[in-house]
């Protein structure tokens, strides 16, 4: 008896060819039925109730038809499940994509222009407008009395002094005055004629001729003076500009320097900066609050043991100071090494693993950053669309407690209000904390979101230090800001061409910032020092030239901004 089924086909081959004309027609025939025109569907025939005739071979047909069913439904629900894979997969690829095509080509920093597809329709809808906002206050116009006066008289010309009707002259009544401020920036040369003199006694006992004696210079028989020296250092170590550009701007002054003399003075002058550089150090030390971070910087040097040119440079910033270490590792050991095991205190630092490994070995605290919890929700809406209302809406969460914790300070010397602002603030961290667990037990939760609201799980006890320590910031914003002039550097010179010259440049950056934090002017604070390194030699006492030491009129001498005075 034949069914119409090829029985050479194998498993995987559908048995079912158009079954409403041919399957049933076969199988009626083989048991004696008259045939009959059906449209009976698959699911319908092997539905049938299995036929009591001995002589027919429809049972056997029909399981295996009931055993193909079964395998291609089985074959049916892997293809789903692969389908579904494989759209996650699409999915989190191109969620990938958007975060390198952002890292490559977007904007470093969340403001400007384009920060609007991350805002809510409510806020694209009223934006705020640039510039000075209504209402609030000016700094008015600036007071440039410290800078000397220059007086020129300008007159009318002979003729203009007579009345051109009756020829009578004009009476001096006084004069309309009006100023520019100008710069005039030109090299000279300094011509030291030492006077020789020779006596004119019979004495022996004392030389015939005396000369005055020569001034100190900062590099014996160097030809450049200090101020050269304050130039080059302010220019390339604290407004990033490389040596050779430098030099070609004072060539149009009409100062040719070569570069090798240069290069060659600034490792002479090193060793003058390592005494000032090992108290910063030791009074980073002092302090009990610290902010951390750490970016790459090439050093172009041959190190035994290291394969490359990156190293990476560390700062640690307290409220007195800001130190720079540069360190061929980016480990553990780099912290540590600064803070010595006996360290107690804060430390405000994003979520790298070299600090939490650190924190076990001493007694340090560590405060993570909420600025980068920020990120990773406003990652997610950039990478995810579709998760981008969700992502937003703790990104707003997150701008309430710094809204709330802004205020909290406000009042810091007020109890009472600082009481209620308090646990404004502390209610706040618990709605967060309870948002947070229950989403992350919803069962079928996104990936995406299970990544960072993990992260932030893990990270709540180092996240929330800030309530019970009002002094300690809830970002270290501060800390990777410090760390923009080196990239400036890195972009513009490339980073360091030797170890000695890298090592220059991690004390005179820590120095710099050490006085901006200080408001001391650069200038002519390097001034005053390089003019009391005679011969090269740094002075034994340091105090007059630290800023947490000095004396109020000193730090008044060094003051960014000098008061005004009559320079009239």
């Amino acid at each position: 008896m034949s069914l119409g089924v090829n029985q050479s086909h194998s498993p995987i081959t559908p048995l079912l060819v158009n079954p409403a004309t041919s399957f049933e027609h076969q199988v009626r025939a083989d048991c004696g039925d008259a045939p009959a025109k059906v449209d009976h569907s698959p699911v319908e025939l092997l539905s049938w109730p299995q036929p009591e005739c001995s002589q027919c071979s429809f049972p056997v047909e029909l399981a295996k038809a009931r055993a193909e069913q079964a395998y291609w439904r089985e074959m049916h629900q892997k293809a789903k499940e692969r389908e579904a894979q494989h759209q996650e997969e699409i999915a989190q690829l191109r969620a990938k994509l958007r975060l390198r095509e952002k890292q490559l080509f977007a904007r470093k920093s969340e403001r400007g222009h384009n920060s609007s597809e991350l805002t809510t329709p409510e806020q694209a809808a009223h934006p705020q407008p640039r510039g000075q906002q209504p209402g609030s206050q000016g700094h008015g116009r600036r007071n440039y009395g410290h800078l000397p006066t220059q007086v020129e008289v300008i007159d009318l010309p002979e003729p203009e002094l007579y009345c051109p009707f009756c020829g009578r002259p004009y009476v001096y009544s006084g004069s309309e005055d009006s100023e520019t401020v100008e710069i005039e920036v030109k090299a000279y040369r300094r011509l030291y004629q030492r006077r020789r003199y020779q006596r004119t006694c019979t004495c022996d006992s004392w030389p015939r001729t005396v000369t005055a004696p020569a001034p100190p210079k900062l590099i014996p028989k160097g030809i450049l003076g200090i101020s050269v020296w304050v130039t080059i250092l302010i220019d390339k170590f604290m407004f990033m500009r490389p040596t050779y550009r430098l030099l070609a701007d004072l060539k149009t002054r009409g100062l040719d320097l070569a570069l090798g003399t240069v290069t060659a003075g600034l490792q002479t002058l090193t060793p003058v900066f390592l005494p000032l550089y090992e108290a910063l150090i030791a009074k980073n030390l002092s302090d009990n609050r610290w902010q951390a971070d750490e970016t790459r910087w090439q050093v172009f040097a041959t190190l035994e043991g290291k394969i490359g040119y990156r190293w990476y440079l560390w700062v640690f910033r307290s409220p007195s100071t800001v130190v720079y270490k540069l360190d061929p590792h980016r480990s553990a050991q780099v912290p540590l090494a600064h803070f010595r095991p006996t360290a107690e205190g804060i430390l405000v630092v994003d979520r790298y693993g070299a600090y939490k490994a650190m924190a076990k070995a001493t007694r340090i605290v560590l405060a993570f950053c909420w600025a980068h919890v920020r990120r990773d929700f406003l990652a997610v809406a950039n990478n995810w669309p579709q998760q981008q209302l969700w992502a937003l809406a703790w990104v707003q969460d997150i701008g309430q407690l710094y809204h709330l914790n802004r205020l909290r300070l406000e009042v810091l010397q007020q109890p009472q209000s600082f009481a209620e602002r308090d646990r404004q603030l502390r209610g706040a961290l618990e709605l967060l904390a309870q948002k947070r667990e229950a989403e992350l037990q919803e069962p079928s939760l996104h990936p995406a979101r299970q990544k960072v609201l993990q992260s932030l799980q893990r990270h709540w006890p180092g996240l929330t230090v800030f309530v019970d320590h009002p002094e300690v910031p809830m970002d270290n914003n501060e800390s990777e800001r410090l760390e923009r002039n080196p990239v400036i550097g890195r972009k513009n010179f490339y980073g360091s061409g030797s170890l000695w010259s890298g090592q220059l440049a991690a004390m005179l950056f820590s120095l710099f910032q050490t006085l901006s934090l200080w408001q001391l002017n650069p200038r002519l604070w390097l001034q005053a020092y390089l003019e009391a390194c005679a011969q090269g030699q740094a002075p034994q006492n340091l105090s007059a030239f630290l800023p947490w030491s000095m004396s109020e009129t000193q730090r008044q001498a060094f003051s960014l901004t000098p008061s005004p005075q009559d320079s009239s």
